[in-house]
């Protein structure tokens, strides 16, 4: 199980538009799948995002994790450049990724991520943003399920990610 955070050059806004976000968004989801990964939490934001997954059954030790966010990184650079008209522009500045061995670092991710664009004040309930898991997540869980995961504490993953 990983948690992946990656944001752009800068933290430059070029996920401002819901079509921009949308096919972030949908290139993430897809190219998971492509490569594998069980996405569990994740959240596309303009200038970053994250998501808690595990790697694929055959790649425990997630090698394949690299070549998956360069693909992604490179469909998602394609499109925004050639939008912009600005070719050859970097649109990344890299990426973090954590191995979760233990729960509570894991539940208190999966938290974070879900309730990302609620941090970021864009909307006052996670369910509400088109753009991450949380509304899939809620009506999946029991009530008591979700507000388990949205207890958990995640100041310090905020801080650790620039985003306090």
């Amino acid at each position: 199980m990983y948690f992946i955070t990656a944001r752009t050059l800068d933290k430059v806004a070029h996920f401002k538009s819901p079509a921009r976000l949308g096919f972030a968004r949908d290139r993430l989801l897809s190219l998971a799948a492509h490569y594998g990964w069980q996405l569990e939490a994740w959240a596309v934001l303009s200038t970053h995002y994250h998501f808690v997954g595990h790697s694929p059954e055959a790649d425990r030790s997630g090698t394949s994790l690299p070549k998956f966010l360069r693909h992604l990184h490179s469909d998602i650079t394609r499109l925004v450049n050639r939008e912009d008209n600005a070719p050859g522009r970097t649109i990344w500045h890299n990426y973090r990724e954590t191995y979760l061995n233990l729960e509570h670092g894991y539940l208190a991710r999966l938290s974070y991520t879900h309730n990302n664009p609620v941090h970021h004040t864009l909307v006052v309930h996670a369910k509400d943003y088109e753009w991450c898991s949380a509304g899939a997540f809620e009506q999946a869980c029991t009530t008591a399920w979700v507000n388990t995961i949205y207890g958990f504490k995640f100041d310090q993953i905020a801080s650790a990610d620039g985003d306090d």
